[in-house]
C-alpha cells in the first residue's frame, strides 16, 4: 500500500484500491435495512442548552451499538428492533441510563447535568466515555476539554489553548513563551487551525507569546496529528478544530478575570429561550497603559503597545430539523513607538478577522447537513518615519469560503461522510512605500489570487466487534489566476484567467484491531496536499510574516505519514496509555537559499528554493482522568531533516524544529473544594541554530560566515510551573461566585536561553578583533494573580 501512495504522489496512473474497497462494502450493505430502525437526537448540557460534541452513546442489547456526538451535538445509530439499555456519558458529567423499546424511528433528546452520582450502572456508563481511546480508529487524536486547560499554570496568569497542546506528546513549542507550534517535524505553516471552521492564519499576540483564542469564549478543542480523516485538508501536519460556546439560551450569565496585564469579560444568554441565545465575550491588556502618566512629557510620550479580542456568537433553533449559527472573531495588536528627541516613530498593527454563518439540516433520522459560508481576513500594516522620510508596509491574506458536508449514518456498519469545499484566496506581498521629500517609491508587487477546491468521501465501517476501519478519498485542485505576470515568459493573464493549476489525489485509511475490550492496535496511512505556504527566516510565525499560494513557479507541498501504534486502558479505563511510532515524507518543501537577503522590492517568492523532507519518532503518552489526582506524562523521540539541492549541495541537515526529546509533566490534585493544585514539568533538547564560524575585514567592515546550517544547540530547556486556585465559597448559592489563582512560572527561575547574541570588540591599539556570543533569556521566574468571577442570573 505505500508504494500506490508514492505514486500517487508522482502523478503515476493506477487503479485506486479504495474506490474497490468502498464498492464492496457498500454493495455488502445493499440488502441490509430490514427490520432496522434509527434512534437519533442531539445531546445538549442541562443547565446551559449548549450541544455537546463527543458524548458517548451507548446501547447495550443482544449486542452493543456505539458512537459519538458530532460537532454539532447530533447522533444517529441504525440498529434492529428490540429492547435496550440507552447510556449516555461525558467525563465530568451526571451519565444518563434508560431503558428503551425499538420498534420505529425514534428522535430522543437529552440533556446532561454536571456532577458524577456513584452507582455501579452509571460509572459503567461513564466509563464508555473513556474507551474512545481503545475504540476510536484516529489515531494522534486528543480533545482537551477548556475546564482542563483552565486548570493549568499561566505565564502572567493568562489561560492559553496553545500553550496547552505544546504539552502533548508530538506537539513542540515553537520557543520560550511562544504560542507557536510543531507538530511531528512539520513547519507552523502546516498546521490547520481553525475557529468555528474559520481558517486563523496568525494565531499569535505580542509577536507570538499569547495566543488569539480567549478561553472564556471557547468550547471544545480537538487536536488531530495522526493521518486526518478525509474531510480536513490543505495542510501537511495536524488539524487544531476549535468550536466557540454557543451561548447559555436557559439564563444569563456573566463571568470574567482581571489579571496582572489583562481583564476580560464575557456575557451570555438566552434571545428566546430553548430557542435562540447569544455569547459575546472580550479581553483586552493593559501592559503599557498603566505606565501612560510616566511616560508624558518625556521623550516617549505617545508609545504604548496593547492587544484585544472579541468572539461573539447567535443562534436560533427553527426545529429539530433546522438551526443557524453566526459567529465573529476581530483581534488586533496595537503597536506605537515615538520618540521625539529624534522625531522618530512607527505604528504596527496587525490583526484577524473571521466570520461563519451555518446551517444545519436534519433530512431524516439518519442524514444530517452542514452548509457554512466563511469569510477571513489577515493584515499587516507598518506606518514609521522620521523628520520628512515616511514609509509604510503591507500584507495580508483574504479567504471566501464555502462548504457543504452530509453526515449518513446508513446503518449499524456504515457512517459516511460527504461534502465539498471552496475557497477563494486573495493574499497580497509585502507591498512598501517610501517617500523623502519629493522623491518616492514604490514595491508595486502584484497581490495573488488562487481558487481551491476539494470533495471528499469517507466510510467509518465498524466490520466487527474486532476490526473498525475509517477509509476515505480527497480530491483537490488549485488553479492560480490573474491579474498576473508570468515570471517565466512574462504573458499578462486578466482577472480570472487561469495561470496554473495543481491538483491532488490524497486517500486516507485508519485501522483499529481490537485484541481485547482494553487493548488494541491501530495503523494508518495519509496522502496530504497543501497549496498556500509560508516560509520564515525565525523559528516561528511573526506578523510580517508572508503567505504566498501555489503558483507557476512554486509547487504545492506534498506528503505521506504512515503510523502506527498500541494503546491500552487499566484499571477499568481510569488509566489510558498509548504508544505510537509515524514517518512523513515530504516534497516540495520550500526555504530561503543560503545567501537571501530580504529585499522589500522583490517578490519573496523569487528567493524559494525547493527540497524534501523526512520526520519520524515515537511518542507515549499516558493519562489519568479520574481521581482527586489527574493529569499526564507525554514523552517525544524524534528526528526531522530537510535537504535542498541548492543549500550546502543537497545534505541533509535537520530541521530548526528538530527535537530529540521532549517530555511533559502534568498534574491537577484537588486537595478540597476550595483548593485545586496544578503542575507542569517541561523538558526539551535545545533549539538548533547556524553559529557564526569566523569573520574577515573588507575595507574596514567586519562581515561574518557562517557555519553548517543548523550545526549548534542552545541549551536544553526546562521548567516547573505551579499554580494553586482558592474558591472561598464553593457551596455557596448566591449568585455570584468568585475565586483566586495564584501561578508562578518558571518556578525555579531556570535561565533558558532564548537566542545567542553575537557581539564583535575591536582592539585599534593592537588591530585585533573578536566576536563574542552571549546567551540571552528573557522569562527569570514569573508570579501572577488572577481574580476570576461569575454571575448567575
Amino acid at each position: 500500500m505505500g508504494f500506490f501512495f508514492r505514486d500517487v504522489l508522482r502523478g503515476t496512473k493506477v487503479m485506486n484500491p479504495f474506490f474497490v474497497l468502498f464498492s464492496l462494502f457498500f454493495l455488502t450493505t445493499v440488502a441490509m435495512g430490514q427490520g432496522n430502525f434509527s434512534i437519533s437526537g442531539y445531546v445538549k448540557d442541562q443547565d446551559s442548552g449548549e450541544t455537546m460534541i463527543g458524548v458517548s452513546i451507548v446501547l447495550v442489547g443482544e449486542k452493543t451499538f456505539t458512537t459519538v456526538t458530532n460537532h454539532y451535538g447530533f447522533y444517529s445509530l441504525t440498529i434492529p428492533k428490540g429492547e435496550y439499555q440507552l447510556s449516555v456519558s461525558y467525563v465530568g458529567y451526571e451519565p444518563y441510563v434508560i431503558p428503551v423499546s425499538i420498534s420505529q424511528n425514534l428522535a430522543k433528546n437529552i440533556q446532561l447535568s454536571e456532577g458524577v452520582v456513584i452507582q455501579e450502572v452509571i460509572i459503567s456508563a461513564d466509563r464508555e466515555e473513556r474507551r474512545k481511546n481503545v475504540e476510536s480508529t484516529q489515531m494522534g487524536t486528543i480533545e482537551v476539554p477548556i475546564e482542563n486547560i483552565k486548570k493549568l499554570p499561566a505565564i502572567f496568569g493568562e489561560i492559553d489553548v496553545l500553550k496547552s497542546i505544546q504539552l502533548l506528546p508530538g506537539v513542540l513549542s515553537s520557543g520560550e513563551g511562544n504560542a507557536g507550534f510543531y507538530v511531528r517535524g512539520g513547519g507552523p505553516d502546516q498546521n490547520l487551525v481553525l475557529l468555528d471552521e474559520a481558517l486563523v492564519y496568525n494565531s499569535g499576540h505580542m509577536l507570538g507569546f499569547f495566543s488569539v483564542f480567549n478561553s472564556d469564549a471557547l468550547k471544545n478543542t480537538t487536536l488531530i496529528k495522526g493521518g486526518m480523516p478525509a474531510n480536513f485538508g490543505g495542510r501537511l501536519s495536524s488539524v487544531l478544530d476549535i468550536q466557540m460556546k454557543e451561548g447559555n439560551d436557559q439564563r444569563y450569565i456573566v463571568e470574567g478575570g482581571i489579571g496582572l496585564i489583562s481583564s476580560r469579560l464575557t456575557v451570555q444568554g438566552p434571545v428566546v429561550k430553548n430557542k435562540s441565545s447569544f455569547i459575546i465575550s472580550g479581553r483586552r491588556t493593559y501592559i503599557l497603559d498603566l505606565v501612560q502618566p510616566a511616560l508624558k512629557g518625556g521623550k516617549f510620550e505617545g508609545t504604548n503597545y496593547y492587544f484585544y479580542d472579541l468572539n461573539t456568537k447567535w443562534n436560533y433553533t427553527f426545529s429539530d430539523k433546522d438551526r443557524i449559527f453566526f459567529s465573529g472573531y476581530f483581534g488586533d495588536d496595537i503597536l506605537k513607538f515615538r520618540q521625539a528627541t529624534r522625531n522618530f516613530y512607527f505604528d504596527m498593527p496587525y490583526g484577524n478577522k473571521t466570520a461563519t454563518l451555518r446551517w444545519n439540516h436534519l433530512f431524516n433520522h439518519k442524514m444530517f447537513m452542514n452548509v457554512s459560508a466563511i469569510y477571513n481576513d489577515y493584515r499587516f500594516t507598518f506606518t514609521g518615519g522620521q523628520e520628512d522620510f515616511v514609509f509604510k508596509l503591507f500584507s495580508g491574506v483574504k479567504d471566501w469560503n464555502l462548504k457543504a458536508e452530509v453526515e449518513h449514518y446508513y446503518n449499524t456498519i456504515h457512517t459516511l461522510k460527504y461534502g465539498a469545499n471552496y475557497t477563494y484566496h486573495t493574499m497580497t506581498p509585502n507591498t512598501a512605500q517610501a517617500s523623502s521629500g519629493e522623491v518616492e517609491f514604490s514595491s508595486n508587487l502584484q497581490s495573488k489570487y488562487g481558487h481551491e477546491t476539494a470533495v471528499y468521501f469517507l466510510d467509518d465501517m465498524k466490520l466487527s466487534n474486532k476490526w473498525h476501519v475509517n477509509a476515505g478519498i480527497r480530491l483537490s485542485a488549485f488553479q492560480q489566476t490573474g491579474p498576473y505576470t508570468s515570471k517565466i515568459d512574462f504573458k499578462e493573464y486578466g482577472r480570472l484567467e487561469s495561470v496554473k493549476t495543481y491538483g491532488g489525489l490524497e486517500p486516507r485509511l485508519s485501522v483499529n484491531y481490537r485484541i481485547n475490550k482494553d487493548l488494541s492496535f491501530k495503523s494508518g496511512v495519509a496522502a496530504t496536499t497543501q497549496y498556500v505556504h509560508l516560509v520564515s527566516n525565525s523559528s516561528s510565525t511573526l506578523p510580517a510574516d508572508v503567505w504566498v499560494p501555489s503558483t507557476e513557479t512554486v509547487k504545492p507541498q506534498r506528503g505521506i505519514q504512515y503510523a502506527a501504534g498500541i494503546f491500552k486502558n487499566l484499571q477499568n479505563d481510569i488509566y489510558e496509555i498509548s504508544f505510537e511510532v509515524y514517518y512523513k515524507d515530504l516534497k516540495n518543501q520550500i526555504d530561503y537559499a543560503d545567501n537571501y537577503v530580504a529585499d522589500i522590492s522583490k517578490d519573496v517568492e523569487d528567493a524559494f528554493v525547493s527540497g524534501i523532507g523526512r520526520a519520524y519518532g515515537a511518542e507515549f503518552f499516558i493519562k489519568k482522568s479520574k481521581g482527586k489526582l489527574n493529569g499526564w506524562i507525554g514523552y517525544t523521540l524524534s528526528k526531522s531533516e530537510r535537504s535542498f539541492p541548492d543549500i550546502e549541495s543537497g545534505r541533509w541537515y535537520p530541521a530548526v524544529y528538530d527535537r530529540p526529546h521532549d517530555l511533559s509533566i502534568v498534574a491537577n490534585y484537588n486537595l478540597s473544594k476550595k483548593w485545586d493544585f496544578g503542575a507542569v514539568f517541561i523538558y526539551g533538547t535545545g533549539k538548533l541554530y547556524t553559529p557564526v564560524s569566523g569573520f574577515f575585514l573588507i575595507e574596514q567592515n567586519l562581515n561574518l560566515f557562517y557555519g553548517p546550517r543548523n550545526s549548534a544547540r542552545l541549551n536544553d530547556y526546562h521548567r516547573l510551573d505551579i499554580s494553586a486556585t482558592y474558591t472561598p465559597r464553593p457551596d455557596s448559592k448566591r449568585k455570584f461566585k468568585g475565586s483566586w489563582t495564584f501561578s508562578l512560572y518558571n518556578t525555579y527561575n531556570r535561565k533558558n536561553p532564548f537566542f545567542i547574541n553575537y557581539e564583535t570588540q575591536s582592539d585599534f591599539e593592537s588591530g585585533k578583533t573578536s566576536i563574542d556570543a552571549t546567551q540571552i533569556t528573557i522569562f527569570p521566574l514569573i508570579p501572577s494573580i488572577t481574580y476570576n468571577f461569575k454571575w448567575n442570573d
